[in-house]
C-alpha cells in the first residue's frame, strides 16, 4: 500500500522504520515545523523529519491543515493510508477523508483509558499495573475511534516515563504494521471503545513536579518515576532547586493499591481482528511489589556537628519533608504516609549525582526540604 506518515518527536521514530522497512511504501511525511532549540534557540528539525531525509522521504511541514492550501501535498501523495504517531497537529474531517482507506493512529494507552496528550505518565502517575498500545481509526474526537489491535505490557515497579516511553513506541511500530498488512488484506475489523472506563490523560504541567512531602511516599515515589526524564520531579533545600530523578517508597502502604488499567474489567483482548492477528488474546501482567528501601548500607544520623553511623534506625518520624537519615546510597524523607528513599538528585548548575555523592558534601539529616 501507499502510505503516508504523520509523526514529529522520538516516540514516533519506531513506527516510521518499522514502516520503511516492510512491503509497504512510504510516500509523505508530515511533521511539524522546524523549531527554535537549546540555548542559542537554533531552528532544529523534528526527529522524525530527520529520519525521513535520510531515508529519502518526501517531507512536508504545514503549520495547519485547515485550508485545502494546507493539505496539498497529503493529497498529492494519493495515499491508500496516513499513519499518525504524536504528530502534534488536529486533523480535520477534510484530511481525515483523503486517503482512501482512512487513518490510523497509534496511542500509548489501552483505550479507552487514558485518552489525550500524556497517557504514558499519566498512567504511571495513577499506579496502573499495566498499560499498552492501541491501533485505532482515527475521527474527529479526542482518541475516541473504534480500535483494531490493542498490546498490554506491564508497568514494572521500577519503571520510569522515560524506560515505558520506549518500550511502548517499538511495540506500536511493530503493531502498526500488522494493522497495514491486514487492511491490504482487507481482513482487518476495528471494535467501537468500550463506553465505561474512560479516563482521559491530561498535558503534562511543569508546575506538577514540585513534590508536596505531605503526600503518600508511593504517590510520591511514583511521582519521581513518571516525570523522569521530563519534567523531572523537584523540591528545594534551602531555597534552591533539587530534582529528583530517582527515589523509592519506604513503609507506603501494599502494592494492591495499584489499579489494573482498566476498572471494571479483567485482562483485555488485545485483537479485535483474530482472524488478522492470527494468535490468541493476551493478558497483562500485574506489576510486582516495590522493594523495601535500606538494604545494603548503615544508616548515619548528624551528630555534634558531624555526621557517624547509628546502626540504623526506623523509618519515619519528623514533619513531612524532614531528612530522618542518610543511608550509604540514599537520603531518607519523612512524607505525610511513610517514608521516601532518594537516590539520585540535582543541585543547581551541576549534574545529577548519586545520593552518597551529596551525601558527602553537606549535613542532610534534620533538615527541611520543600
Amino acid at each position: 500500500m501507499r502510505v503516508a506518515f504523520a509523526g514529529t518527536p522520538d516516540f514516533a521514530l519506531p513506527a516510521f522504520h518499522a514502516l520503511a522497512a516492510s512491503r509497504h511504501q512510504l510516500v509523505g511525511v508530515l511533521t511539524q515545523p522546524d523549531r527554535p532549540k537549546g540555548r542559542g534557540r537554533q531552528l532544529a528539525a523534528s526527529p522524525v523529519k530527520l529520519a525521513a531525509l535520510e531515508r529519502g522521504v518526501p517531507v512536508s511541514q504545514p503549520v495547519t491543515l485547515k485550508t485545502e492550501a494546507d493539505r496539498a501535498d497529503l493529497a498529492a501523495w494519493q495515499s491508500d493510508v496516513l499513519v499518525v504517531v504524536a504528530y502534534g497537529l488536529i486533523l480535520p474531517r477534510a484530511a481525515l477523508d483523503l486517503p482512501r482507506l482512512g487513518c490510523v493512529n497509534i496511542h500509548a494507552s489501552l483505550l479507552p483509558r487514558w485518552r489525550g496528550a500524556a497517557p504514558i505518565q499519566r498512567a504511571i502517575l495513577a499506579g496502573d499495573a499495566q498499560t499498552g498500545v492501541s491501533i485505532m481509526r482515527m475521527d474527529v474526537g479526542l482518541d475516541t475511534g473504534p480500535v483494531f489491535l490493542e498490546r498490554a505490557v506491564a508497568i514494572g515497579p521500577q519503571e520510569t516515563g522515560g524506560s515505558l516511553h520506549d518500550r511502548l513506541a517499538a511495540l506500536g511500530g511493530t503493531a502498526v504494521v500488522q494493522v497495514l498488512d491486514a487492511l491490504e488484506e482487507d481482513r482487518a475489523d476495528s471494535a467501537p471503545q468500550r463506553e465505561n472506563g474512560v479516563t482521559y490523560a491530561a498535558k503534562i504541567d511543569k508546575a506538577e513536579a514540585l513534590i508536596d512531602w505531605r503526600g503518600d511516599a508511593m504517590e510520591i515515589e511514583r511521582k519521581v518515576r513518571a516525570f523522569n526524564p521530563w519534567p523531572i520531579a523537584e523540591t528545594r533545600l534551602d531555597g534552591e532547586q533539587l530534582r529528583i530523578y530517582a527515589a523509592r517508597a519506604i513503609d507506603a502502604g501494599p502494592a494492591s493499591e495499584l489499579t489494573d488499567g482498566g476498572p471494571g474489567e479483567d485482562a483485555r483482548d488485545t485483537a479485535h481482528w483474530a482472524r488478522a492477528a492470527g494468535e490468541p488474546p493476551r493478558s497483562g501482567t500485574a506489576a510486582s511489589a516495590h522493594g523495601q528501601a535500606g538494604g545494603g548500607g548503615s544508616a548515619y544520623r548528624a551528630q555534634s556537628g558531624r555526621v557517624q553511623p547509628d546502626g540504623g534506625r526506623p523509618h519515619g518520624g519528623g514533619e513531612p519533608g524532614t531528612i530522618t537519615e542518610v543511608h550509604v546510597d540514599s537520603i531518607v524523607v519523612a512524607c505525610g504516609k511513610g517514608s521516601i528513599a532518594l537516590t539520585e538528585l540535582q543541585r543547581p548548575g551541576r549534574k545529577p549525582v548519586a545520593a552518597r555523592d551529596l551525601i558527602n558534601t553537606i549535613d542532610l539529616v534534620g533538615r527541611r526540604l520543600g
